[in-house]
């Protein structure tokens, strides 16, 4: 068994590792990196069966060295240990987790006790092991009522990069109106009706765009990291269609 620890502080590395060689009998190599660029570049090299996975660090993202190591071999056990149990980044890995990966999403506040349980439950017993705060953003982003659909989610990035609700339309492939209908069912589900806006002597007193950008990110459907990469993603469309972006 070869073990990944991808963590940028040298004393969560130092845990994580003493805890891993208690509970994993079989351990034959643990390999540890302080940024995500060279936990990609260990991964390659060393084809690591079991990860354990910061999701903020330095020059890549967890969710993107996630990504390559699925990628690469989808049948690898990946255990995420993060501060963060924000809607954007639970959604960013519930998109890339191969169909029937093992994996677990752990918060650092959890206990010693938890962590071993999850290292053994991911590791050895082939369970998926999911914080229970994390379970609950979870069941939110999939309630169509409480939680945003693909497509609002989808009209929510585009809005936050800039677009224009004819890009929107063409990068999604759907018409100008429909483009513009998730828009609307988007500031619906952020609880801003823009029939409701509050006026002043200046007029409406918000910009629904804007504003619906705040809001999103002011309740963790999005951050920094997750539009960093959805805005390279979009790079991508703009050569793909030979666009000046």
């Amino acid at each position: 068994m070869s073990l990944l620890i991808a963590e940028d502080d040298a004393l969560h590395r130092t845990f994580l590792k003493s805890i891993a060689l208690t509970v994993l009998p079989d351990l034959q190599h643990v390999e540890e990196t302080a940024d995500g660029a060279e936990a990609m570049r260990s991964f390659d090299r060393y084809h690591h069966d079991r990860v354990i996975l910061d999701l903020q660090m330095p020059k890549v993202t967890g969710v993107d060295v996630a990504r390559h190591i699925w990628r690469c071999r989808p049948e690898t056990r990946i255990l995420f240990w993060s501060n963060y149990a924000e809607e954007a980044y639970i959604r960013g890995i519930t998109r890339i987790v191969p169909e029937q990966a093992v994996y677990g999403y752990i918060l650092k506040s959890a206990s010693e006790d938890r962590l071993h349980l999850a290292i053994q439950g991911v590791f050895l017993e082939e369970q998926c092991i999911v914080d229970r705060e994390v379970r609950g953003v979870q069941r939110r982003s999939r309630d169509q009522h409480a939680g945003l659909s693909e497509c609002e989610y989808e009209a929510l990035v585009d809005l936050s990069l800039g677009l224009t609700d004819k890009v929107m339309a063409a990068r999604r492939n759907v018409s100008l109106r429909g483009a513009q209908s998730r828009l609307q069912q988007l500031y619906l589900k952020l609880g801003l009706d823009r029939s409701e806006i509050p006026s002043g002597t200046h007029g409406p007193c918000y910009n629904a765009r804007t504003r619906a950008v705040f809001l999103a990110m002011s309740r963790g459907l999005l951050n920094s990291d997750s539009l960093k990469n959805e805005d390279a993603l979009l790079q991508e469309w703009f050569r793909r269609e030979g666009r000046q972006d």
